[in-house]
């Protein structure tokens, strides 16, 4: 039987927020339960495979929409996504099917607002305006995609995660511990949280950083080098898995103090984990994490506040451990794939999909 529905987006072994997102979609059986062909456009590796991987995306999904989908469904972040996207969504439009557009990127408004020419603007609006639905991972994002385009039918729906069955006691957890998760640099603060840790590493013996990511390693330890804490960070690399698991299992608190977000799926599944957050007011970070009960907020750069609610999570194992306990809560109740992929589906119905369709059909993959 033909697909109902086309999603594409990153393939799912690569690694970032979108793969997260859609390997949650699929465990929770949303591919089986709508028929979902998933069309990986993008891959982790060299120019020439991620382009073959494209190419073959493409011819992949021509064939698709002439077998008549119901509607697509294009997850999409900023800058090179973007552009690498763009056609895909012309040919929905050419071809009459419904086209949702699943924003991602963190970065999209300084994309669109700082980097794009007026040329460029007109076209990604003209994108946003021509699809049936557009997501936004918040009401933040919400608020600014509703200022950019004139589509009036743009929603929010958070990123969802899997819920552990059962956290670990937290006597497990080793004193001192900071995790953070992420592509290591600027926008994530990973040079203000090793400022941070200097501040208060003098008082802290105990104190660790773990930071698990690719990105700037040589850079982050030429600065712990240089700040005198060489020997209280472990540098990971890109941890997934059990790996993973362990990690935010075994870790005291977690940090990602970024200057840009979405919804990071690092901070739900530290919260789903059970572990304090340590994190910036950015994208819609607010919305899952506010400042004093599943752990503390301070500004984007603010070096001072930062080792302060560090020293103080650090400091404090009862207030830590509340406060990890709150973040299980709220990612329960609001973060996780039961109160979240449900929305999904109330799209998917909304837009047509009968739940007789639904319940007969049977989901592909094509990654």
């Amino acid at each position: 039987m033909s697909p109902r529905i086309l999603m594409l987006g990153t393939a799912l072994d690569t690694r970032g927020g979108i793969s997260s997102v859609v390997r949650v979609y699929e465990q929770y059986g949303l591919f089986e339960r709508f028929g979902i062909q998933y069309i990986a456009t993008h891959c982790d590796g060299s120019a020439a495979r991620k382009l073959w991987r494209a190419l073959a995306a493409i011819a992949t999904y021509a064939t698709a929409l002439l077998r008549g989908p119901a509607l697509v469904h294009v997850h999409v972040a900023s800058r090179a996504s973007f552009w690498r996207k763009s056609p895909f969504f012309l040919l929905a439009f050419l071809l009459r099917v419904p086209a949702v557009l699943h924003l991602h990127g963190a970065e999209f408004a300084l994309f669109y607002d700082q980097e794009c020419g007026a040329l460029r603007r007109r076209f990604v609006s003209f994108v946003f305006d021509h699809c049936a639905r557009v997501i936004v991972l918040s009401a933040a994002w919400k608020a600014w995609a509703q200022r950019m385009c004139e589509n009036p039918n743009v929603l929010a729906i958070y990123n969802p995660v899997l819920l552990p069955p059962k956290l670990p006691p937290w006597e497990r957890r080793t004193p001192g511990t900071a995790l953070f998760l992420g592509r290591l640099g600027h926008r994530k603060g990973t040079y203000d949280l090793l400022d941070a840790a200097a501040r208060i590493a003098p008082g802290r013996p105990a104190l660790r950083l773990l930071l698990g990511g690719d990105g700037e390693l040589e850079t982050v330890r030429a600065r712990a080098t240089e700040l005198g804490i060489a020997d209280k960070i472990d540098l990971l690399g890109w941890v997934r898995g059990e790996d993973k698991e362990r990690l935010l299992a075994t870790a005291a608190i977690y940090v990602l103090p970024s200057y840009n977000e979405g919804l990071p799926v690092s901070v739900l599944e530290a919260m789903a984990a059970g572990l304090p957050i340590l994190t910036t007011p950015v994208g819609g970070i607010p919305e899952a994490v506010t400042d004093g009960v599943e752990g503390f907020l301070v500004e984007p750069g603010n070096v001072a506040a930062l080792a302060d609610r560090l020293e103080r999570l650090l400091g404090d194992p009862a207030l830590a451990r509340r406060m990890g306990e709150a973040a299980r809560h709220k990612v329960d109740v609001a973060f996780s794939a039961n109160a979240v992929v449900p929305q999904v589906e109330a799209l998917y119905l909304g837009m047509g999909l009968r739940g007789a369709d639904v319940s007969s059909l049977a989901g592909g993959s094509t990654r």
